[in-house]
Order: structure tokens, then sequence, then C-alpha cells
């Protein structure tokens, strides 16, 4: 399994979105991350529908859609016909989670789903086998630019356990702090994918910051 940088465009120039975008066509990169935030689920209001819908017009790579909202089924298929490949809900949002990962799965996407720093990686022990991805927050969701959470490795280590214990072919990903300080580490623990907002969009240089990552992970 390829191990996979994922830009987070939450850290991106908004006045200059387009450019943004072509540039991580033009890098190294693999994925595009989208948050959506509403402001409720997390204290931060990020894309709405039209700059989505804006961003998958002009991306060229996997758009990997992460929400950060309450009662995410409501737009499970918005987001699908938006363009999304992968859709990733939070644990902590949803009251029937297997049903939410069918949904997805049903509308055509990829599914995945969330946890916050502070859930244990043993609630997902009975959808483990239906998830194609599980985001490990390594910041507490909702503003970009937060310290890492050094408690995050262990949670790595734990739930690829869990996906090896359970034959599950899922892939993890961690969301927050990313860096090429701890990218290593975070793949011998067992990730497959980082997101790295400010790392890439706050350098002098984001292309050659993607492939700075990308040579780390291999």
């Amino acid at each position: 399994m390829n191990n996979l940088i994922a830009p987070s465009v939450l850290a991106a120039d908004f006045a200059n979105l387009q450019r943004d975008v072509e540039m991580i066509n033009n890098s190294e990169a693999d994925w595009f991350h989208i948050d959506i935030m509403d402001g409720v689920f997390v204290p931060n209001i990020s894309f709405g529908m039209p700059v989505v819908k804006a961003i998958a017009t002009h991306a060229k790579k996997t758009l990997d859609v992460h929400l950060m909202i309450v009662d995410p089924d409501r737009y499970i298929q918005i987001f699908a016909d938006l363009g999304a490949d992968i859709l990733t809900v939070h644990y902590e949002a949803c009251t029937h989670l297997h049903r939410t990962i069918q949904a997805i799965k049903a509308a055509g996407m990829k599914a995945g789903v969330a946890l916050n720093p502070h859930t244990p990686i043993a609630v997902l022990e009975d959808c483990i086998v239906d998830l194609d991805i599980v985001c490990i927050m390594s910041v507490n969701p909702g503003f970009g630019g937060q310290s890492f959470i050094e408690n995050t490795y262990k949670k790595v280590s734990q739930l690829r356990h869990l996906i090896e214990f359970s034959k599950a072919n899922c892939q993890i990903e961690i969301d927050g702090g990313v860096t090429d300080k701890n990218a290593n580490a975070l793949i011998e623990a067992g990730a497959n994918v980082l997101v790295a907002g400010s790392y890439v969009f706050k350098s002098d240089n984001p292309i050659e910051s993607i492939s700075d990552l990308k040579a780390i992970v291999g």
C-alpha cells in the first residue's frame, strides 16, 4: 500500500484558490483534503458547497472530503454529486454509524470515519471491516496550524493492530500538525495517508514542501 500525501485546502489562500488547486495538481501530492466545518460540531466555519464544486472543477486528483459537521447523513448524496471520491464523517457526529457508512458507499464513494483526539480506537471494532479509511485527528478539529498531539503515535499503532487482527482493508490517515519532523515516525507507526496544511501552504515553496514529504514517506 503506497503512502500518500494530501494537502489540506483549508490552509490555502482563499483569494487565490484556483492557483493553489493547480499547484496541487502539478505537485507530487496524491489527494486534495477538503475540510467542511459547520460552526456547530467544531467552532469554525469553512467551505460551502459552491467552493467544493469549484475545487472539483479544477482538481485532477482524488477529492478527500472530511465532514466536521452535525447530522452528516443529510449531505452524503450532495457531496457525491459534487465529485467527492472519499467522504469521511466523525464518529462523534453519527448516531447510527454503520448506516452512515453504508449510505456513503451506496452513493459511490469510499467511506471514512474520523476520530477526535479523546476518542479511543476501540469504538471502531464493530465496523472496521466496512471502512476504507480511518482519519485520526492529531489536533483538536476546527482550526489549522495547531500543534501535533504526541499520543497520536500510540493510537496509530493500536489502529494498525486492529486492522490486521480484523483482516480489514483500511487506510490510516493523520490529520493535523503533520510536518517533515514527524512524517517518518507516523508512517513507521502504521499510517498510510498524511494530511498537511500549514506545512505546505505556509512554506516559501509549497511544491518543494510536498516533494520533501513524499521523499520521507516513500
